[in-house]
């Protein structure tokens, strides 16, 4: 199902692949990195139980805790960087093709099509593509890369804890994907919305005279302003 919504897409992720293959490589060393603050953190606090810890071994330990963070630093940036840049190329190129495919388009199309449906399309539906190509990715990647590598260290300090810690999974995913289904459904009909707005702000703009004519301001500002409620 989401491959084929994705399909129209694969000749622009294929353009920039490259960029998506040293994203993923990013997200593999950020959280590679980013998974050893934990066991750092709970290196300093067995030593303090323990025996105590001297004052050389807390420098080490908060240098270690900085490096992480740094390195950490640097791969995320170079994510944003190259996916999010990557996606912007994309909306870019998905911008003018529509735009030369809507300058091929018969005069027909744009009689019975509505200027703001177009212009929804322009503006909030690519978007939306270009949030899901970059941030969707970028985010949805971390989650599964990470989970991955924190279930190894997880599992190596207990098994039992790890159990308990994954139990609540099952629900949360139920939860999550009645949530997300109400939030697409609303989603869409934003979406939809946005189409109406800039349709009846277009036919405002291009009628002004005529709503000026019949002293219509007020009560076209009292509809734009329900519209958009």
């Amino acid at each position: 199902m989401v491959a084929a919504h994705l399909r129209p897409l694969f000749p622009y992720l294929k353009k920039y692949r490259s960029a998506y293959i040293w994203g993923g490589i990013c997200v593999l060393l950020m959280n590679g990195t980013w998974v050893l603050f934990p066991p750092i953190i709970g290196r300093a606090i067995d030593g303090m139980r323990q025996t105590g810890v001297s004052l050389h071994t807390i420098g080490a330990l908060a240098l270690m805790l900085l490096a992480v963070a740094v390195v950490k630093s640097i791969f995320q940036f170079l994510i944003r960087w190259i996916l999010i840049g990557a996606s912007r190329e994309i909306e870019f190129d998905l911008r003018n093709d529509m735009f030369r495919h809507l300058e091929g388009l018969s005069y027909s199309f744009y009689q019975r099509t509505r200027t703001g449906d177009i212009m929804a399309k322009a503006t909030n539906d690519l978007n939306a593509v270009r949030m899901l190509l970059g941030p969707g990715f970028m985010y949805t990647a971390n989650t599964v890369v990470f989970t991955a590598l924190a279930l190894i260290f997880m599992l190596h300090i207990s098994h039992r804890l790890t159990l308990y810690a994954f139990l609540p999974l099952p629900i949360v995913s139920i939860v999550i994907q009645y949530f997300g289904r109400r939030i697409h459904e609303r989603f869409e009909r934003i979406q939809a919305m946005f189409s109406d707005i800039s349709a009846r702000a277009q036919e405002n703009f291009s009628g002004v005279r005529v709503i000026r004519a019949y002293a219509q301001e007020q009560s076209e500002i009292a509809n734009f302003e329900t519209a958009n409620r």
